[in-house]
C-alpha cells in the first residue's frame, strides 16, 4: 500500500469534492462533504481495499488522511 494509491481511493469516497482537493495534509473532517455517511463509507472501503477494519472512533482521531494512512498500515 503506497500513499498516493490510498489518497487516489479515499479521495473516490467523495462524490461532490473534487479530487484534486485532497491531498495527504487534507483535513477531511473540515471538507464540506464529511459526514457521518462518508464516515461510514471510508470504512467499508479499508475493509474492502485492504481488508482491514477500522471504527469510526479511530477515524474521527486522525486529522489529515495521511495520518488515516499510517492507521491502517499499521494495522
Amino acid at each position: 500500500m503506497e500513499l498516493n494509491e490510498f489518497i487516489s481511493a479515499f479521495a473516490e469516497q467523495f462524490d461532490d469534492t473534487d479530487s484534486s482537493e485532497i491531498q495527504a495534509d487534507t483535513n477531511y473532517q473540515e471538507l464540506d462533504e464529511w459526514s457521518s455517511l462518508t464516515s461510514m463509507a471510508i470504512i467499508a472501503f479499508v475493509k474492502t481495499a485492504y481488508n482491514k477494519e477500522v471504527t469510526g472512533k479511530e477515524i474521527r482521531s486522525c486529522e489529515t488522511v495521511e495520518e488515516l494512512y499510517n492507521l491502517v498500515a499499521s494495522k
